[in-house]
């Protein structure tokens, strides 16, 4: 039989109340605290901190706080990402961002569901995890829905709403988010 946790990695319905996932995203607010209260001059402590909270690429991404993350240990990040200030990633499936991808502020990115079932909702949700590529830039105030892939090299608006894939090498913006054009040199 699957833990909590496995079936909610797994995108079926799972418990939020379950006790080791009360435990993890108690450890990940705890986390995105000290981060928070960081000075601007205690890198290495932070390093530290980002290290410890994600599950991959602490030891070079550029983290301009305050940031905030269900888990943290569901997101793998490649080399080098960077999120501006106020970035927010809910977790509950993982998420995978490729290399030297940016955030601009206030950019949100989310992985849980809930089901239209409003008793099933009272105790149980599920996620979609989401993918984002390489070199890819997503502009301030953008939110990633669940279950959305970004192609790499991809420019995302700002304020767009993305809720649905956006391919490789196009810049797509609004709400909802679309292709406006493809990206050449």
């Amino acid at each position: 039989m699957k833990t909590e946790r496995q079936k909610m990695l797994a995108g079926d319905l799972y418990d939020p109340m379950d006790a080791e996932l009360v435990a993890a995203r108690a450890r990940a607010r705890d986390l995105c605290r000290a981060l928070n209260d960081t000075r601007e001059e205690a890198q290495e402590e932070r390093r530290r901190i980002l290290r410890e909270l994600f599950g991959a690429g602490g030891d070079s991404v550029w983290m301009q706080p305050p940031f905030f993350c269900d888990y943290g240990s569901h997101i793998a990040l490649g080399e080098r990402v960077f999120f501006n200030f106020n970035c927010v990633v809910l977790d509950v499936c993982p998420v995978h961002i490729g290399s030297f991808t940016s955030f601009g502020p206030a950019v949100q990115i989310y992985t849980p569901m809930h089901p239209f079932n409003a008793e099933l909702r009272r105790r149980e949700e599920f996620g979609k995890p989401v993918e984002i590529g390489t070199d890819v830039w997503v502009g301030g105030g953008a939110i990633i829905l669940p279950g959305v892939r970004i192609g790499s090299r991809a420019v995302i608006g700002a304020g767009s709403v993305v809720t649905r894939n956006v391919p490789e090498d196009v810049f797509a913006a609004g709400n909802p988010c679309r292709v406006i054009r493809e990206i050449t040199e």
